[in-house]
């Protein structure tokens, strides 16, 4: 059997000739022709309509002032509306998924206390402006500005391992306070740890972190890799390359890599570009040999800047020029 469909009048007692409709939206169906087996699909404001009678598919009609609907451009079957924005937003920025590195250091501010909230609060407004054009966003931060591990080994007889470990609680600290910063002004955030603390976060699983960016959420990275003699650079990189990131944004409180030490060498000029090797074989002091040679084995890029400039975090989120570039020429 055949069907034809129409919009039909309001409800009326059900008779056996027709059927009447139970909503103004739907189409119903009445015996047509025996002979035509066609049968197509339209959706159209939510609904679904069923055309037999021809095999051209068309807009279905008004029936009150004989208009034609609109269809609404919708996005294709197996995307998401926000993913559509990813696909376009792709084509406008440098970098579609990205990892900050933020130092502990940076997070102190003017150094009179552990954490600056007016620090906090600037990196969650600019990540927050970047999330919102579909830039998938993750973060690690240091621990630098609370406790720093290799510093304190060897004081009151502790081992190199625990200091570290003690290091890897103070990232957990500051991320759980970006966290609470980033999440006021409306942003959903998850922190996960190298190894559990199930009471305040979630362990790292890889495709929990993946899924998170997906859905918009920026996920934080604490603890490091959960290993001594390993610095949240390393972290950082290792985490970069393993959520695909296609860039890592190291965040400190220099303008970028220098040919020199600025401190110590007032002629020193800022390097607007520079090679993994160059960066090995000088000793520049970016981040530790591990870390760089982590992201030039994936091929991962490296800006440095300096988080203390407002707007650099999503400058550099976007792809413009800031800092250095190390490597991706």
């Amino acid at each position: 059997m055949a069907f034809s469909t129409s919009f039909s009048r309001p409800i009326v007692p059900f008779n056996t000739k027709s059927f009447q409709p139970f909503s103004p939206s739907l189409y119903f169906l009445k015996p047509l022709d025996q002979n035509v087996p066609l049968m197509s699909y339209k959706r159209s404001c939510g609904c679904m309509g069923i055309n037999c009678s021809s095999s051209e598919v068309g807009p279905p009609s008004d029936p009150v002032n004989g208009r034609q609907h609109q269809i609404p451009h919708m996005a294709p079957f197996n995307m998401t509306m926000r993913e559509v924005a990813l696909s376009q937003s792709q084509s406008s920025y440098k970098w579609r998924r990205v990892l900050l590195k933020v130092s502990g250091e940076a997070l102190a501010g003017d150094q009179e206390q552990n954490i600056d909230p007016k620090v906090t609060m600037a990196i969650a407004r600019e990540v927050a402006a970047v999330t919102r054009l579909g830039i998938e966003v993750a973060i690690v931060v240091g621990g630098g500005n609370i406790f720093r591990g290799a510093s304190w080994a060897g004081s009151s007889g502790l081992d190199r391992s625990s200091a570290d470990y003690i290091g890897m609680l103070a990232t957990v600290m500051n991320a759980i306070f970006l966290q609470a910063t980033m999440e006021s002004i409306g942003i959903p955030t998850r922190v996960q740890t190298a190894f559990r603390m199930s009471e305040v976060a979630e362990p790292y699983i890889r495709r929990r972190a993946i899924r998170h960016l997906e859905k918009g959420r920026v996920v934080i990275f604490a603890a490091g890799t959960g290993n001594p003699f390993f610095t949240t650079d390393t972290a950082a990189a290792l985490r970069c390359a393993e959520i695909n990131a296609e860039v890592m944004l190291k965040a400190t409180n220099v303008d970028g890599v220098y040919s020199d030490n600025p401190r110590h060498n007032p002629n020193a000029t800022l390097l607007e570009t520079i090679t993994y090797q160059d960066v090995m074989s000088r000793d520049l002091s970016v981040m530790d040999m591990t870390a760089i040679t982590l992201c030039h084995e994936n091929k991962i890029p490296v800006v440095v800047f300096n988080l203390n400039e407002p707007g650099n975090i999503s400058k550099a989120i976007i792809g413009e020029r800031v800092g250095t570039l190390i490597g991706g020429m």
